[in-house]
C-alpha cells in the first residue's frame, strides 16, 4: 500500500470547516497515512484554543510514527527556498513560510509518499523541482 502525508491546511480545513470528509475517507482506503513532524509542529503553533490544543495533543499521541526531515533535507530546503523565492520575487516572510512546505515535500519524497494538500500553488512549485506525488484535496 502507498503512503500519504496530510498537509497542515487539510487538517485545519477539516477540523474548522468540516471540509474534505469524503476525500479523507477515500484516502484512508487508498493510503497509509503518515504524520510529518513539520505538520504537527505547524498545527501546535497555530492551536489557540484549549479545544484545538487538546485535539493536536491527541493527534500527536496517536501519531507514534512521525516522519521528520533529515539534516540533508534542511540543507536542500534552503536551496529550494532561495531558488523558488528568487523566481517568484518573494519577501522574507513568504520564504520563511515556504521553508516548511519544502521540508514536508522533501520528507515525502524521501519516503515515496504522496502529499495531500489544498495549497496547490506552493506544492506545484516544489513538485516541479522535486518530482513527488501530489493529491489536491477538494
Amino acid at each position: 500500500m502507498a503512503f500519504a502525508i496530510l498537509d497542515t491546511d487539510v487538517y485545519i480545513e477539516h477540523w474548522e470547516r468540516g471540509l474534505f470528509q469524503e476525500t479523507l475517507e477515500n484516502l484512508r482506503r487508498a493510503y497509509i497515512i503518515r504524520h510529518s513532524a513539520v505538520v504537527l509542529s505547524e498545527l501546535r503553533r497555530g492551536a489557540r484554543t484549549r479545544e484545538a490544543q487538546r485535539l493536536i495533543a491527541e493527534l500527536y499521541e496517536l501519531a507514534t510514527l512521525r516522519w521528520e526531515p533529515s539534516a540533508a533535507d534542511w540543507w536542500e530546503a534552503g536551496r529550494l527556498v532561495r531558488i523558488i523565492g528568487d523566481q517568484q520575487d518573494w519577501d522574507v516572510n513568504k520564504r520563511r513560510e515556504f521553508q516548511n512546505d519544502a521540508l514536508i515535500a522533501l520528507t515525502a519524497r524521501h519516503h515515496g509518499a504522496t502529499i495531500v494538500t489544498a495549497n496547490r500553488s506552493d506544492f506545484e512549485l516544489l513538485r516541479a523541482q522535486l518530482g513527488f506525488a501530489l493529491f489536491l484535496a477538494r
